[in-house]
This record gives C-alpha cells, sequence and structure tokens, in this order.
C-alpha cells in the first residue's frame, strides 16, 4: 500500500524528471491518496516498452499491490502469444499509463474571454519488471478475480474451476514491476477556481461518464 514512508522515492519524481510527462505545476498531484484511489479505481493501463528497439505498448490490468517487505509494486499478466514479454528481460524501464476520466470544457462557461481546453486525470509510472513464477501469478490472479467479482451478483472464484480450466493459466505470464517514479496529472480547471461551480454544473447536464467524473474531481478540489 502507498504509505508516507514511501513518499520521497515515489514523489521525488515529479520535479527532477519533468521531461518524461509534461505536467504544468498547478496541474500536479502530490496527494498520496489520491493517486493511490486513483490507481485502485482505474487499473486498466497501458504498459509500453521496448520491442526490436520500437515502443510497443498493450492494454491490461496492472494492479496496486504491496509486498511482505512493504514495497509498492504493479502486479500484471500478459500473454505468452504477445512478444512483448520475451523482451522484458534486460528492459531498463518499462512505463505504464493509467487514463482516468477526461471531459471537454467550454470556455463559453467561463466569466472572462479565454479559449476551451480539456480537462482530464493521468498517472504515468516507470518502474523495473521482473516475471513471477508461476504460483505467484496464479496467487495474483485469484486476487484479481476476488476483486472485480466481488460486485457480482453471482460471483465466480477459480477455486470452484476445474483443473482443465485452470491450465489456461500455462498461457500466460505474470509479472511484477518495482515502482520507481509516479508522475500524477490532475488537469481540473485549476487557477480558474472562481468559474468552477458553473464549469461542473455544466458538466453535469451532460449524460456522458467522463464529464460527471471530471466534475466530481472537481468538486473534490473545492473549499
Amino acid at each position: 500500500m502507498l504509505t508516507n514512508q514511501y513518499t520521497p522515492p515515489i514523489f521525488s519524481y515529479l520535479w527532477k524528471h519533468a521531461l518524461f510527462m509534461y505536467i504544468p505545476l498547478q496541474y500536479q498531484n502530490k496527494n498520496l491518496e489520491e493517486v493511490k484511489e486513483f490507481l485502485e479505481n482505474n487499473a486498466f493501463a497501458t504498459l509500453v516498452s521496448q520491442v526490436e528497439n520500437r515502443p510497443w505498448a498493450t492494454h491490461l490490468p496492472l494492479e496496486l499491490e504491496t509486498t511482505s517487505t512493504g514495497k509498492e509494486v504493479l502486479t500484471g499478466h500478459i500473454a505468452k502469444r504477445n512478444p512483448q514479454w520475451k523482451y522484458f528481460k534486460g528492459q531498463e524501464q518499462v512505463l505504464a499509463i493509467f487514463n482516468g476520466p477526461h471531459a471537454y470544457i467550454s470556455s463559453s462557461w467561463y466569466h472572462d474571454e479565454e479559449v476551451p481546453t480539456w480537462n482530464y486525470v493521468a498517472v504515468h509510472i516507470y518502474g523495473s519488471l521482473s516475471i513471477l513464477p508461476e504460483e505467484e501469478v496464479m496467487a495474483s490472479l485469484h486476487r484479481l478475480v476476488d476483486k472485480y467479482e466481488a460486485q457480482s451478483e453471482n460471483p465466480i472464484s477459480l477455486t470452484r474451476m476445474s483443473d482443465n480450466t485452470l491450465r489456461q493459466v500455462k498461457g500466460v505470464v505474470g509479472f511484477q514491476i518495482d515502482i520507481e517514479e509516479v508522475h500524477a496529472a490532475f488537469k481540473l480547471s485549476q487557477g480558474r477556481e472562481a468559474d468552477h461551480a458553473r464549469i461542473m454544473k455544466e458538466l453535469h447536464k451532460r449524460d456522458h461518464i467522463g464529464d460527471t467524473e471530471i466534475a466530481r474531481h472537481m468538486g473534490r478540489k473545492e473549499p
């Protein structure tokens, strides 16, 4: 779990390595709990690494977990048929991109004339990747399924599946990413606080989950 004792190694990234993700100062989020909550609620990520000297991206769930030693990591799995995993060894760093809600912001909602913009929430995580042994892959899949089945009316469990079905696990490669840098951008109309009430009102009029989620994030920033 992300805790304050890990604040220096995790959050020293933002100011020293701004070249990896352009984030104007007012949009940088240093709130540890907010970033942790975002990662837990937006775990479907894009994993980027190098394959034959070209960027390669795979869309997959990456779960924020804590090891037995208290270290925060991202845990995931990838299909063996996907050649990306064959190049994990020797990668200096991989990049995991977590995209949250986004919304178009019309400048007609402002008191003063201005161009329109886009609000969004996104987190980039850089880290070192290591492949997990099969028993740890299975344990991570149990945790993954249990987490997302918790809200199902008739939840399934890997413990009740046949050995034949569970053999499909042999078709995936599990891995762990040790978190080294986190770049968190929460662009929520900072600097236009006088317009926030109108912006949130207009966003709630739209029938789109991204608009209402951005309004919710903006509301959390209100005094």
